[in-house]
């Protein structure tokens, strides 16, 4: 630990804290960042990396199961949780690993313990040992990340009551499983699980999967699920969950099931109960931290917040990398590089695969824009077809003579296609623009430069 002040002390070593240690070395500014587990945070530890470890063995299972369509003969595949868990950790420590090497080689003061505001340009250390030191600094990034949350009645136990942070290590495949909330994770998690044979019931307050997704991918995500036997409960409220020797029961309606396991998966809070922003009279709005969105200061000078514990901003992971450079942007040099929140893209990595970028054609409307919309399916798609995967949509929110408000797709590889309509949204590009260009034949794309066509008002197809 260095002796003097330091430009930049990070609370919190996930992508927010990260990001913005790595980033402070273009200017060659001296960072100490804080973390009292591992450097990776929930994404690299428990949420988006290790998730997908899991979603990738689960479709390469589902590959090989239907092998035979494609000309492939083999004996029915069997799926090893056990095999697939030691992938999911050897993974994760990969990229631990390599993140601790470059945090070190770019000189970065990694200290572990707890770290929490004493007053403005100062910060304590409390080690597993309880021991305590004391660091100065002239600038502060507050990048303590989030922590799943319950609902009320539902005492999470990590055995029979559990959140994704506990399911990501199951050691074991549970025969049966109850999912309460359907967004992001809830029904990444259903898709997961059924794939490799767990039966799920899903449950959702409201009346579709991920509320807030584009109705029509919605339907099309549903349908999908349905045909793989996940058990939808939409617009169902749960009851008061009972163990049992053998599980849990888990009431709703008039009705109940049985399970081995309850995962609840309704969001997740700010984590800055602890951190020491009273000793700055920082006040928080439910635990989030109000910021300049231009600088990411907060109305204390030279504290700044990151990731997700800001306010109104998307939980997500390269958010919190793109506020870090904004905020170690000022620190350095004075200027803004604010993030462009508008032209975000989002992903849900179920079977099939939903992605979206900027308004959805409610938020659009509801904006006062009159709004023109397109649409393609994936049936017709030659790539499509030859993969065997033609389920999907792509759909295209314009205004009026105006430039493209924003974008969903669903389908295979929707998460690496929406990038292209990512550019479209943040460049502010006319439908008609951007449907000049040529995508290459056969690919899965070709289904955005269809609907670009159509919103332009020259459909090919």
């Amino acid at each position: 630990m260095s002796d003097s002040t330091y430009d930049i002390v990070i609370i919190g070593g996930g992508p927010g804290g990260y990001a913005a240690a790595l980033y402070a070395h273009n200017f060659g500014l001296n960072v100490a960042l804080i973390e009292k587990e591992r450097v990776g945070g929930t994404c690299l530890l428990k949420g988006c990396i290790p998730a997908k470890a899991w979603i990738h063995s689960a479709e390469v299972f589902t590959t090989v199961a239907g092998a035979e369509e494609f000309g492939v003969i083999s004996s029915a595949p069997e799926f090893s949780w056990p095999q697939a868990l030691k992938r999911k950790t050897e993974v994760v420590e990969r990229l631990v690993g390599g993140l601790s090497g470059l945090l070190k080689a770019r000189g970065v003061d990694v200290i572990d313990g707890h770290g929490r505001i004493l007053g403005q340009g100062e910060v304590s250390v409390t080690s597993s040992d309880d021991s305590e030191s004391k660091i100065t600094t002239r600038n502060i990034i507050v990048s303590t990340g989030s922590v799943a949350v319950s609902i009320p009645g539902y005492d999470i136990d990590g055995e029979r009551i559990v959140t994704s942070d506990h399911a990501l290590d199951w050691t074991e495949q549970p025969k049966s499983v109850a999912v309460v909330g359907a967004g992001v994770i809830g029904s990444e998690f259903a898709s997961f699980l059924a794939a490799v044979g767990t039966e799920v019931h899903l449950f959702e307050m409201e009346d579709q999967l991920v509320p807030g997704l584009e109705p029509e991918a919605a339907k099309v995500l549903a349908r999908e699920f349905k045909k793989r036997k996940i058990n939808m409960h939409l617009g169902v409220g749960v009851g008061q969950p009972t163990i049992t020797d053998s599980g849990v029961t888990l009431p709703f309606k008039d009705e109940s099931v049985d399970v081995d396991v309850v995962l609840v998966a309704v969001g997740r809070k700010p984590n800055t109960d602890d951190v020491g922003l009273d000793s700055i009279e920082l006040v928080t709005d439910r635990g989030f931290i109000e910021v300049d969105r231009a600088t990411m200061m907060t109305p204390v000078a030279n504290v700044y917040a990151v990731g997700d514990i800001v306010s109104g901003t998307p939980q997500l992971a390269h958010v919190a990398f793109a506020e870090a450079i904004a905020a170690v942007t000022h620190i350095a040099t004075g200027e803004t590089a604010p993030v462009d929140y508008n032209a975000i893209p989002m992903v849900v990595y179920t079977h099939p695969e939903v992605a979206w970028v900027g308004k959805s054609e409610a938020v659009a409307n509801a904006d006062g824009h009159d709004v023109v919309v397109a649409e393609h399916g994936m049936r017709g798609i030659g790539r499509a077809i030859i993969q065997g995967e033609v389920v999907g949509i792509v759909k295209i929110v314009s205004q009026v003579d105006g430039p493209i408000l924003g974008a969903t797709v669903v389908g295979p590889g929707a998460g690496e296609m929406i990038h292209e309509l990512m550019y479209a949204v943040g460049w502010e590009a006319l439908p008609s623009e951007a449907a000049s260009f040529i995508h290459a034949h056969p690919t899965v794309s070709e289904a955005i430069g269809e609907t670009l066509m159509a919103a332009a008002g020259r459909g090919l197809h």
